[in-house]
């Protein structure tokens, strides 16, 4: 692969044409417009950056992309993902594998427990995420935007952060055998 900021048109030539005083001209004049040329192109390729943009372009993206999920007072991060899962969102629209796009965007990860899976109301889920650092903003935020994502006939019964760690358990079990033995005085 050729990388075009750092090209020289001179090496591409063949051994008879780098002797060529023109050539080696013409070669010269045009290395810094194609490098130039190179840091523009970069410029076009915007979805391929999108860890470099910067607010204003993510929300003017996420427009164009009809990420109508999207929440534009969303924390950069935020933003960023859900942009990248934005035509996965799209096509499984409705679906748990859609909202579980969206809570990792916002969680970091996550799924959803349908009502059948834990013995709910019908057509109720919940969330689960196992990420300690979710604030109740970015629950407020999830759950404005999970309207957009989820199907009409579900609703939303809980957002569960489950915690675990890992601990030393110690248990022991005693087994007594003996023998009862009253003894009385017979008078």
């Amino acid at each position: 692969m050729m990388d075009l900021s750092n090209v020289d048109l001179l090496n591409l030539q063949t051994s008879y044409m780098k002797q060529d005083p023109t050539t080696q001209a013409l070669c010269s004049a045009l290395n810094p417009q194609f490098r130039q040329l190179a840091d523009e192109v970069k410029a076009c390729l915007i979805f391929s950056r999108i860890d470099e943009l910067d607010d204003a372009a993510l929300d003017e993206l996420a427009w164009q992309m009809h990420v109508d999920w999207y929440d534009a007072n969303a924390d950069v991060e935020i933003k960023r993902n859900l942009i990248k899962s934005a035509i996965k969102v799209h096509r499984y629209r409705g679906t748990p594998f859609a909202v579980e796009e969206v809570i990792q965007s916002y969680f970091g990860d996550g799924y959803v427990q349908e009502w059948f899976d834990y013995g709910g109301d019908p057509y109720k889920f919940k969330v689960v995420t196992n990420n300690p650092s979710v604030t109740a903003e970015q629950a407020d935020q999830f759950i404005k935007v999970l309207n957009k994502v989820k199907n009409v006939r579900s609703h939303l019964e809980t957002i569960i952060v489950a915690l675990s760690g890992e601990m030393d358990l110690y248990y022991a079990g005693v087994v007594h055998t003996g023998d009862f033995i009253e003894v009385r005085q017979v008078v």
